[in-house]
């Protein structure tokens, strides 16, 4: 990415449309695309617009091409102004003011809700109409390719990269029994599945009230249900199952009003097993543009994603449990990966890890990798003992043990004297985030003595920063508390 140049490419567009330049241009901040976004100030008359500029010619296209459908059929999505000549680079309409997310929190939620319904509705059952599905990017439909590209997106993006354990021909029946009830009626669909309909993709315009759709680029043939399921379960929103039942009536009722054939029942039925895949589908976004490419609003999303799924299955419908026991078996058993818990704001955060030399090293997702590994393994390890073996560093009889031996006390004493400094300085300049690590061959007697005794002495050392305690070779330790 060339900043100077997406600038000067933006900038001649502007001066080919408008006969000068605009008063200035400001990135403006990116989303899950590698599009990249510009602001360009009005100049005279001519108000603030968008310039664009990706790479990607084919998605470039399907966006400019949706748009002015959408736009066609008095849908509310940005206009475009124009493009160049290989659609690398265009101009839209600036929708002035915040996301519905944002905007969500107050007295007019319901109100802003049934809006996103209705929107939510006029795009499947108003913009689907004479639609060339073809213009889609990067599939015309959802198929069972691209079913199994998301599933095994859930699996090898996100299972694979946080280590997570499961049977895999298991994993793989459930997979095969999601794609088919998902598929059962795709002859059938003739509605335009947006894909990405979430709260941060919905502009509230300042000026009018009205909802604007952006980001539909993604968007192909498919199942009406996705979309609510998308919206409604998304991560940050935190919707109560009240709200979601609310939502889901009212996007029911609009649904009737645009379309005579409209199957409540069969929406209904599709409905759950829509939520779960859109679950896995998000898990493997936020592993991969978090955990992969370290993106720090799917690092921050990926804790609510995994506690969406888990109570998806505990308490929103138990029933999915019977139907998919390996991804229920999944869900109950996952932690959160060490570095990507949620912190308070303007307060250091130390995170404390144990963990096995033979896993490799901990993970540190903060972005600034800043902090210290400590290596146990030169102290008396309690391991080598059969009667220790079962044990961890918690257990009474291991914590003798290496009290009694003695030489854990000096090891700790050097690593809190470098820890203390750091936090000291941390503290002074106003860092957000320090890694404390501890390994040792296992991750299980010496190591997780030694980060629960970090733990436990910054905690009453400093308790005006926040410490969380994990251990990754045994997440059953249920110590990952914060202040």
């Amino acid at each position: 990415m060339n900043i100077e140049s997406d600038k000067a490419t933006i900038s001649l567009l502007y001066k080919e449309k408008f006969g000068l330049s605009p008063a200035g241009i400001t990135p403006l901040a990116a989303g899950g695309s590698s599009r990249r976004y510009y602001l360009l100030a009005g100049n005279g008359s001519i108000p603030d617009i968008v310039g664009t500029c990706g790479d990607d010619a084919r998605e470039n296209r399907a966006f400019i091409y949706l748009a002015r459908h959408f736009r066609a059929k008095d849908l509310d999505v940005p206009e475009i102004i124009c493009e160049d000549a290989g659609q690398s680079a265009y101009l839209q309409s600036y929708i002035s003011g915040k996301s519905l997310l944002e905007c969500l929190g107050g007295q007019d939620d319901y109100l802003l809700l049934e809006k996103a319904m209705r929107l939510l509705a006029g795009f499947h059952y108003i913009g689907s109409r004479d639609l060339d599905f073809s213009e889609c990017y990067p599939e015309k439909s959802l198929d069972a390719n691209t079913v199994n590209w998301d599933l095994n997106y859930f699996k090898y993006s996100f299972l694979k990269v946080i280590g997570q354990g499961f049977d895999e021909a298991a994993l793989q029946k459930d997979f095969d029994r999601l794609r088919g009830l998902i598929l059962i009626d795709s002859n059938s669909w003739d509605t335009f599945m947006y894909r990405d309909f979430q709260g941060r993709n919905i502009i509230v315009d300042s000026a009018s009230g009205n909802l604007y759709g952006i980001d539909f680029q993604g968007g192909r043939k498919g199942p009406a249900a996705y979309d609510v399921a998308s919206f409604l379960w998304q991560a940050k929103a935190g919707f109560s199952m009240e709200t979601k039942l609310a939502a889901i009536e009212c996007y029911c009722r609009a649904a009737r009003e645009l379309c005579n054939d409209f199957s409540e029942s069969g929406f209904m039925t599709s409905l759950p097993y829509l939520v779960l895949f859109r679950q896995l589908q998000v898990l493997g976004a936020y592993g991969f543009r978090g955990l992969i490419e370290r993106k720090p609003h799917f690092i921050e999303s990926l804790p609510l994603g995994i506690a969406n799924l888990k109570k998806l299955f505990s308490e929103e419908d138990p029933q999915l449990a019977s139907e998919f026991p390996q991804l229920a078996k999944i869900a109950e058993s996952l932690q959160i990966p060490g570095g990507c818990h949620t912190f308070p704001e303007g307060k250091l955060t130390v995170t404390v890890q144990s963990f096995s030399y033979r896993k490799g090293y901990p993970a540190d997702y903060s972005g600034n990798g800043g902090g210290f590994v400590f290596d146990c393994r030169a102290v008396h390890n309690p391991g080598r003992y059969e009667q220790y073996k079962p044990l961890t560093g918690m257990d009474r009889p291991v914590i003798e043990f290496l009290e009694k031996d003695g030489e854990i006390f000096p090891f700790l004493a050097s690593a809190y004297s470098l820890v203390d400094a750091a936090v000291e300085k941390y503290l002074k300049r106003g860092f957000s985030s320090l890694s404390v690590g501890f390994g040792c061959t296992g991750g299980r007697h010496r190591s997780v003595y030694s980060a629960h005794a970090m733990a436990e002495h910054l905690r009453a050392r400093y308790p005006q920063v926040n410490v969380v305690e994990i251990h990754r070779e045994q997440p059953h330790l249920k110590t990952d508390r914060q202040n």
